[in-house]
């Protein structure tokens, strides 16, 4: 049997992830999808009572448990009023500027289980006719929904059954193009996800035992802060795999895995960092070691919410992160090719 990693398995995996809606809070629907992924892969998943899931792998060692995180959630949006225009004012889930979902497609999900098309627009949509289009400030009072239906009023848009408390989901606009370029929102953190996914496929295919039990949580409410406030309290380290970010004074390029060795929360742990750098070089990878001033991780708040773990956090670049986001396959299978040489090692 082949050893190396299923690039195809992964590639279809991360599409289907990324078309499929997850803003924090509303993760049923793809968690019940990752459940059925793995399962014909031949593992099991358990959930939280928050709804993250855990999926367990016995290693060699079964005295010493190794646990993996990323997360499903996204970020998105929720009615927060239905105005008399009939169009929707709508609340942040998640930490994004405004300004990148203006002008972004829509889906709001009602809790009957209908969805409708809308478009986020300011308040002042068009050059023609507003002075001040260009200049209003993008803040939430500002910003509105414009659904596509045949509605005028408040009363005509409780009339579909939308309400105060829907999620919406933005547009991902997925785009994979041959040159290995993957654009889309919310590959923050869709491509860890996948990747973890892509490392079971790979155990599953060729038969393999990782060097120490491995415990895989797959968290729902990361983008506000809580995703990994608790983990099992057998795992005695943990790595988030998450995106690497771009941009001025960092090293990272879509092609990369990146290793952080520190972000907002503070040093990631001393020995751990070390060894993923040691294994990168072993193994020839494309590797980056990164400091994120303005990032945070479920590593972050595992420790933060009293756990006694070790942490790390490792990721494919991603450029524009909470925003039209792209990286590399190159990343993706660098990042997964790290993953599998630490949990062998």
């Amino acid at each position: 049997m082949k050893e190396v990693c299923n690039q195809k398995y992964i590639i279809e995996t991360l599409q289907d992830l990324l078309l499929t809606p997850s803003p924090s809070g509303y993760c049923y629907t793809i968690m019940k999808k990752i459940q059925e992924k793995i399962m014909d892969l031949g593992f099991s998943m358990t959930y939280t009572q928050k709804g993250c899931g855990i999926i367990t792998i016995p290693g060699e060692n079964t005295n010493y448990t190794i646990g993996l995180s990323a997360h499903v959630d996204t970020l998105g949006a929720m009615v927060r009023s239905i105005k008399s225009s009939g169009t929707l004012r709508f609340t942040s889930i998640g930490g994004y500027m405004l300004p990148t979902v203006e002008g972004e497609y829509c889906t709001i999900h009602t809790r009957y289980g209908k969805s409708f098309s809308g478009t986020v627009l300011s308040t002042q949509p068009s050059v023609h006719v507003y002075d001040d289009a260009r200049t209003l400030e993008r803040s939430e009072k500002n910003m509105e929904i414009r659904i596509d239906e045949l509605v005028s009023s408040k009363e005509d848009v409780q009339s579909l059954g939308i309400a105060v408390g829907d999620f919406i989901s933005f547009d991902p606009r997925t785009t994979i193009l041959d040159n290995g370029f993957i654009k889309s929102r919310h590959l923050d953190d869709k491509a860890g996800v996948a990747i973890i996914l892509g490392l079971l496929e790979w155990l599953h295919r060729t038969g393999k035992k990782p060097a120490s039990t491995l415990k895989i949580f797959l968290s729902v409410y990361e983008e506000i802060g809580h995703g990994a406030s608790y983990i099992p309290a057998d795992i005695n380290e943990l790595i988030a795999i998450d995106m690497g970010a771009m941009g001025d004074d960092l090293n990272c390029t879509e092609q990369d895995v990146s290793i952080c060795v520190k972000d907002s929360s503070g040093p990631y742990d001393y020995h751990m960092v070390s060894h993923l750098q040691e294994l990168a070089k072993e193994h020839h990878l494309s590797y980056v070691l990164d400091v994120y001033p303005h990032y945070g991780s479920d590593v972050s708040t595992a420790l933060r919410g009293g756990n006694n773990i070790r942490g790390a956090l490792i990721g494919p670049g991603v450029h524009a992160s909470h925003s039209m986001e792209r990286t590399h396959i190159k990343g993706i299978m660098n990042t997964l090719a790290l993953l599998k040489a630490y949990i062998m090692s």
